[in-house]
């Protein structure tokens, strides 16, 4: 997974576009021996989603998104591998971005490690929803309530749901074998969705910023396992 994405994040600059950012996954997929989690998936036509600025997540590559200077960028990634599922994604700057928007990145960044760091037997489900929105309401952001993440193994989505809010101490308790993709999606206005027409692209209902950060981890007794850190 990190392979992949750090050869996009390098790539990703004002003037690219981000089918050429798909092609780039394509091609270095391929030389992993991987198989893309999304292409085909409910009819998804692409291996990456790209979504820029307003768009939460599942923005369609496409040649005529053309990455400018100052957007931010969610790069979503999932591949099967020896039988396995991994998912992860991060949002990047375009050469020189705002303020507001350096410390939206680094807030949902900063939520994802909290809700890692919940990722213990003996913990709930609620503590790693707790985590996240504790975290980016403090700081006047909002939690987008839509989409979840999951959990992962042998398909991309399995069970249980794992909401970027919740309760702490509330939920099922985290058990030594359990794998989850964790997921916080944060707008730096109202958490409202709208849905594109073309049926996958999820944007902020007010216009404003969203940021995307992502992981798969796995609980151990040792505590938590990043499976798609380098």
């Amino acid at each position: 997974m990190a392979d992949v994405l750090d050869q996009l994040e390098g790539a990703a600059a004002p003037g690219m576009s981000t089918w050429e950012l798909d092609e780039i996954a394509h091609k270095r997929l391929k030389q992993l021996k991987g198989e893309s989690a999304f292409l085909g998936y409910r009819g998804y036509p692409k291996v990456l989603c790209t979504s820029v600025n307003e768009v939460i997540v599942h923005g369609i590559p496409r040649k005529d998104v053309v990455l400018k200077d100052g957007d931010i960028l969610s790069i979503d990634f999932g591949a099967f591998k020896d039988g396995w599922c991994g998912d992860s994604a991060r949002t990047i700057p375009i050469g020189k971005v705002s303020p507001e928007a350096k410390a939206l990145m680094e807030a949902t960044k900063a939520s994802l490690d909290a809700a890692i760091a919940q990722c213990v037997p003996g913990r709930r489900l609620g503590d790693i929803g707790w985590a996240v929105q504790s975290l980016v309401e403090a700081q006047g952001y909002s939690v987008v309530r839509q989409f979840v993440g999951h959990g992962i193994g042998r398909k991309m989505h399995e069970e249980p749901h794992v909401p970027n809010y919740g309760d702490a101490g509330r939920g099922t308790r985290l058990a030594a074998g359990l794998v989850v993709a964790i997921e916080p999606m944060v707008n730096m206005g109202s958490p409202e969705v709208v849905i594109e027409d073309d049926g996958w692209t999820a944007v902020t209902k007010d216009g404003s910023l969203s940021a995307h950060f992502e992981h798969s981890v796995a609980i151990t007794e040792n505590g938590p396992f990043v499976l798609s850190r380098a």
